[in-house]
Formats: structure tokens, sequence, C-alpha cells
């Protein structure tokens, strides 16, 4: 894994738990990020967003009024997102692979079980710099590709696509997600 300098990044960490602000602010520190802001709600994450647009946004799966799930589908869908295209990493206890499928579906860009460490978030944000993953629009789905492209020649994994024959290295989401946790 590459070294970088995170310290510009601009995080935005959506979490109704304040001891997870607090775990996650020690993490973010520890990596050096300065530029971290906070929302206990998904709404006022959406608006913060218009203040000054971060490079990722780190949210959790359960809250109210919207969870994560709404709130990522918010960010990349509605008319009035400051921006669609922002990488969001997913963090969460519930790691059921029709969990982690749910989360891809709606747009998120990195999964993270928690309880989280920091060799985990840090490769989650690495892998979003490393390996930025295009966008995909159509009738049911905005949001970056579900597939995950390796470099890998040797790759035997499932084939689910039509063109994947040309594509070398192809793999779902869910199937790298489940497999890290």
């Amino acid at each position: 894994m590459s070294e970088y300098n995170l310290e510009e990044l601009n995080i935005l960490v959506v979490d109704d738990n304040r001891h997870m602000h607090a775990i996650l602010r020690a993490i973010l520190n520890a990596m050096r990020i300065k530029h971290i802001r906070y929302c206990d709600d998904p709404a006022d994450a959406f608006a913060e967003m218009r203040a000054g647009a971060p490079d990722i946004i780190i949210t959790d799966w359960k809250m109210v009024p919207l969870d994560g799930l709404d709130f990522t589908r918010l960010v990349r869908t509605a008319q009035d997102s400051p921006n669609p295209y922002v990488p969001i990493i997913m963090l969460t206890g519930y790691t059921e692979r029709y969990r982690i499928c749910e989360a891809r579906d709606a747009g998120v860009n990195e999964f993270l079980k928690k309880p989280i460490a920091i060799t985990g978030l840090r490769a989650r944000i690495i892998n979003i710099i490393e390996n930025p993953r295009v966008f995909i629009k159509t009738k049911s789905y905005f949001g970056p590709d579900r597939r995950r492209r390796r470099n890998d020649k040797n790759y035997n994994g499932p084939r689910r696509r039509a063109d994947d024959e040309a594509v070398e290295g192809v793999t779902d989401f869910c199937d790298v997600a489940a497999s890290a946790k």
C-alpha cells in the first residue's frame, strides 16, 4: 500500500452516535487528517455538504429519521445533491451478504465492519484514491460501478455480465466486501 499524505482530505462523518464520533476522530487524527466535520443526522449532513464539499463521506447505516442507505441514495440521486460523485464509506455492524449488496445497490463505494480499526479505514480510503470507480447511470441505479476491476490475469471468479469476457479480473463488490470482513 502506497504512502499518502492524507492531511488535507476533507472528511464528513455522519453518525448519530457521539461515541463513534470520538473513535473516528482518534482514528482519523492518527492518519493525520485535519479537516473532519461531524453530523448526527443525515439531513444536517446534506446541508453540510453544501457548506463545504467533502472529499469522502463516512456514514453509519442505522440512524433515524434517515438511515445511511437513504442518505447515500439522497446524495447519489437528489436533484439538488451538491456532489453525487463523492466517495461514500459505509460503517456498520450489520455484515450479512445481503446487507453488503444492499449498500452496494444504494451507491456505497466502500463497506467497513464495526468495530473499526485504523488499518481497515485507511485501506478503504487508499482504495478510493488508488482505484477510483467509474459511475454508472441506468433507469434504476446511479453510483459507482458495482463491479471491482482487478489486474489479476489469473482471476477465476464469476463472470456475471455479457462484456466480462473482454474485461480481465472483474469481481462483484459484495464478494470483495464479504471476504474482507
